[in-house]
Parts: structure tokens; sequence; C-alpha cells
């Protein structure tokens, strides 16, 4: 499992005791992997939130529930998500919502607005805040010919 890519602690000791390897042994197995350095929650956590966030796109919302499935400690996950603050995750949802535009023919106020609450709904599930998203969405539209009022009220927070 070590050789495909960084894992957690916790995915370790669970595929041990998937193999059926006591507990016992297990602990002492895993510490000793934490000894030598071969498992390090922490650079997991750095290295997932970078990658996730920049290839997949994630949000640090959806990024955070990762790494809890995946048996990183709270507050590991806490300070790997400072990595990406405010900015970044702003700049990453715009450049996803232009990305989006560039296959889609914007007609109407209605079209447009169909199109505001697919690209708000695509950010919401990668875990981002409805406030970046909709104020994302917002943005990018009007720079597409959209009126500042047919979105609705400007604030969502």
């Amino acid at each position: 499992m070590l050789t495909d890519r960084a894992r957690t602690k916790h995915e370790l000791g669970a595929r041990l005791r998937q193999k059926g390897v006591a507990d016992e042994i297990a602990e002492r197995v895993l510490a000793r992997f934490d000894e030598v350095g071969l498992i390090d929650d922490e650079a997991f956590a750095g290295a997932w939130v970078r990658s996730r966030h920049r290839h997949s796109g994630l949000g640090r919302r959806a990024i955070a529930q990762e790494l809890r499935r995946k048996g990183v400690a709270k507050e590991i996950a806490d300070e790997a998500l400072t990595e990406v603050d405010d900015g970044a995750e702003a700049e990453r949802a715009r450049e996803l919502v232009d990305r989006k535009l560039r296959t889609v023919t914007l007609g109407g106020p209605d079209e447009r607005r169909k199109v505001a609450q697919r690209l708000v709904g695509m950010l919401a599930r990668k875990g981002y805040p409805p406030g970046v998203a909709y104020g994302v969405v917002r943005t990018a539209l009007a720079e597409h010919g959209a009126e500042e009022d047919e979105l609705g009220p400007p604030d969502l927070d």
C-alpha cells in the first residue's frame, strides 16, 4: 500500500485489521512505520490538500471531509487546510467557472439564470461556500453580458 501513494495511519491500520493482523501487532507495526517516517499524517494532509485543490478543484469543505474519511485528526486537517486561503479558493472557483463557460452558449436572462444555478451547484458540490460560489458566478456572468440585478441580490452569505 505504501508503494502506490502516501497513506494515513488510519488507512494502514484498517488494512491490517482487514488482513487479520492482531491489534497489538498492528499497533507496533504502525508505531514503527511512524518512527522511521514511512507514515506521516501531517505530510499526507498537506500533500492531499494541495493535490485535491489544484487538480480536482475542490474547496476546503470537501477536502476537509475527505481527510476525515481518511482518518486524519481534525487538528492536522485544519492546519493543512490553512494552505488554501479565501483568495486561493475564490481564484480556483473562478477558473472552474470560466472553464465551464467556454462550453455554454449564454442567450437571454432565463438561460443565464439556469447557467448560473448550474454553476453555483457545481461549486457547492465541490465544497465551495455559498458566498464564494455565488459571487464568482455573478462576476463571471456579468462579464458575459448579464445585467447586475438579473441574478438576484449581490450578497449571499
